[in-house]
Formats: C-alpha cells, structure tokens, sequence
C-alpha cells in the first residue's frame, strides 16, 4: 500500500487501517486473520479487531493448555513492534499516535489494537 498524500478520514480511514493491520498480520504471522474491522469511536479512539488471528503452531499450544505461553509471546511480540504499528496509524490519519495497546484473547480467537490519536482540536495548534 503507498503513502497517501492527505490524511485519510472517515470509511478512507478505516478501510486503509485494516488493510495496514491486515498486511501487518500476513507479513509477519505469514497468514491474514479470518475477518478484521476498524472502528473509530468518537474522534480519537481507534480501534482494529482481528479474528482468526491463531497460527496452527499457536492453536496447537493452545490445545496443549499453554495459552499463557501464546499470549506472552504474541505481547512481547506487539510491544517489539509497536513503533511500526504507530507509524502506519499516524501516517494514514495524519495525526499522532498518543497510546497504543494491543491485546489477545483465546476462545473467541481475537486480536484488538487499539490507538488513542490526539485530538483534532489540538492540531493546529501553535507553540507560543
């Protein structure tokens, strides 16, 4: 996907976050997830759930009761890459990335990123 040229807002905004999330996925857990969606709930938080997110090697674990080893893995995993996630988000909207937080569930399978941006009212805003 290229690099708009003006900040995306609205459906742009939310159709260019999930397919970044969605090529995240696939780049680096080398699958898509089964569904994904982005929301924005008032104007700063972003949020992009993931369903099917489980490589047959972490379902496996899963299976095997070693949940906690996936989740631990997959965090540590997110917070390593957090820096890439927030840079996509903060190219897309055009505007800051304040918070990210990331999280995994097992059972419904489901990954959510959430990204809190900064308010539009702050900018434009001149240092004085």
């Amino acid at each position: 996907m290229s690099a708009p040229n003006v900040a995306l807002t609205g459906e742009e905004l939310l159709a260019a976050v999930t397919d970044s999330m969605v090529a995240f996925h696939q780049r680096y857990h080398h699958r898509k997830p089964v569904s994904a969606k982005t929301l924005l709930l008032g104007d700063e938080l972003l949020v992009c759930v993931l369903g099917g997110v489980y490589t047959d090697i972490e379902k496996t674990m899963i299976e095997l009761q070693r949940a906690p080893t996936v989740k631990e893995t997959r965090s540590a995993f997110q917070n390593a890459m957090e820096h890439r996630l927030i840079a996509a988000i903060e190219r897309l909207s055009g505007r800051e990335v304040l918070r990210f937080m990331s999280d995994h569930h097992v059972g419904p399978d489901i990954e959510i990123e959430l990204f809190m941006l900064t308010p539009r009212n702050q900018l434009h805003r001149s240092v004085a």
